[in-house]
């Protein structure tokens, strides 16, 4: 079987995915005829059903093309199937729609039944043999024949090393030990050994991940291996100081490594825009008016500001004002301090005025926040924007939660709502930026019309 992260095996996607995409522009042809049964089929013209030769071949192009441009064929930027799937998709949207503007420029006489019945047996065929091929994979318990890594450390890092090692299996690696001052679980010898059990073990791959207080034997491991032919990689420990993840980037011509890096790719930020951006564009019909509504009703009930603007903390921790419904009175403080110092709210609170009770059960009080959205300083889901008081009193590990744009709703709020205070529940908030993808978007966005509709946790 193919190894998966190698060349031949991006060659081999690359041509299947080329066959595919001529093979099912071939079955919509032919069952093109078949379709005009349907209700909403046209009926067909002369010549509607044949397809010009030449898009056998522009066709499958346009879509490796595209699909190069999203990596999909580096397997180690698709480690899991949901990025894989999340690339692909993103890819095949706009491969379908470089395929249409090539129609409209060229072919127009071409069905456009013909054509979405093979934009859809083309995006179908690619997902299904990739699901497939993991399929066979794991049901087989196949591992690629790879390289053998050896670890130099076996502290936190050398750990998490070896975790990912034996959890991606896929990837080819296979774990052989450590080496440690430290003899402790599988150590192969102590660090000065380190040129010894290399000649011994063979490893293909040294992995140095010893920590800060150790680095000055780093040199000197280097320099033990440099005539050897083994692959040498160190790992700076410092990713426990990332805010999600660490990467290196050429910075003025020089590798730097950048511990702010971005939980989200290129096209994940950029699938994830335009969605936000489509979505609030397509409800503002529907929205405008029930603000209008709204609006009125606060300025009704006591002839004060309509709007409330607070200052919270975004992504990578910028300011902004995010707004609000009022749902209090006119000069009450707008949250109130819990006996742990945090900051809570409460179901009876006297301050919430009769409409900005309804529109806090109804969550309607969010709905401002539509043009925080616009704007770019929010998202519709993400972890919940927090108040500066109470992040600069948050431990480094919770400030993870501000790598991806933050949220009208999230999976904090659709898992807990306000009878869960976000400071103390910020794990919820850690799991989303871990599994991002558009799937968990569209999962919590129907998730949070059920969390309105039953009212639970909302005062």
């Amino acid at each position: 079987m193919l190894r998966r992260f190698s060349v031949n095996f991006a060659l081999f996607s690359i041509v299947l995915d080329a066959a595919l995409v001529a093979g099912c522009l071939r079955l919509a042809e032919i069952l093109r005829p078949r379709l005009s049964t349907l209700s909403f089929a046209q009926p067909l013209a002369a010549g509607e059903v044949e397809v010009p030769q030449s898009l056998y071949l522009v066709f499958p192009v346009t879509w490796i093309a595209v699909l190069l441009l999203f990596n999909l064929y580096d397997g180690r930027h698709n480690l899991r199937v949901v990025n894989e799937l999340s690339s692909l998709t993103l890819g095949g949207l706009l491969a379908a729609i470089a395929c249409a503007g090539l129609l409209y420029l060229s072919f127009r006489d071409v069905s456009r039944l013909l054509f979405a019945a093979f934009v859809l047996l083309t995006f179908t065929s690619l997902v299904a043999w990739r699901i497939g091929w993991r399929a066979v994979q794991r049901w087989s318990g196949w591992r690629a024949a790879g390289r053998r890594v050896l670890v130099i450390g076996a502290g936190d890092v050398g750990l998490q090393v070896r975790s990912q090692i034996e959890e991606h299996t896929t990837l080819g690696l296979s774990f052989i030990g450590f080496l440690d001052d430290e003899r402790q679980g599988k150590v192969l010898g102590y660090l000065k050994d380190t040129r010894k059990v290399v000649l011994r073990k063979k490893p293909d791959d040294v992995v140095v991940a010893l920590p800060r207080s150790a680095y000055q034997r780093v040199n000197e491991i280097l320099a033990e291996l440099h005539d050897l032919p083994v692959r040498t990689w160190v790992i700076p420990d410092y990713f426990a100081l990332a805010l999600h993840r660490a990467q290196v980037e050429d910075f003025a011509g020089l590798p730097m490594l950048d511990l702010r890096a971005p939980a989200l790719s290129d096209s994940q930020r950029l699938f994830k825009r335009a969605f936000d951006v489509m979505v609030v564009l397509i409800s503002l019909p529907l929205t405008l008016p029930i603000m209008a509504a709204c609006a009125l009703g606060i300025w009704l009930q006591d002839g004060g500001a309509v709007f409330l603007s607070q200052k919270r903390v975004g992504e990578n921790g910028r300011i902004f004002a995010m707004l609000k419904f009022r749902t209090m009175k006119t000069g009450a403080g707008r949250l109130r301090l819990g006996t742990d110092g945090a900051i809570h709210k409460r179901a009876d609170d006297p301050r919430v005025t009769r409409v900005g009770r309804f529109l806090r059960r109804a969550s309607l009080d969010e709905l401002p926040q539509i043009w925080n959205v616009l704007k770019g300083e929010m998202s519709l889901v993400g972890p919940r924007p927090e108040l500066p008081q109470l992040v600069e009193r948050y431990q480094l590990w919770q400030r993870k939660r501000f790598a991806v744009p933050q949220g009208m709703t999230g999976w904090w709020q659709v898992n807990g709502r306000s009878d869960k205070p976000m400071h103390l529940h910020t794990e919820d908030d850690l799991y989303y930026v871990q599994n991002y993808s558009i799937g968990l978007d569209l999962f919590i966005i129907l998730k949070t019309f059920w969390a309105v509709f039953s009212g639970r946790g909302a005062f």
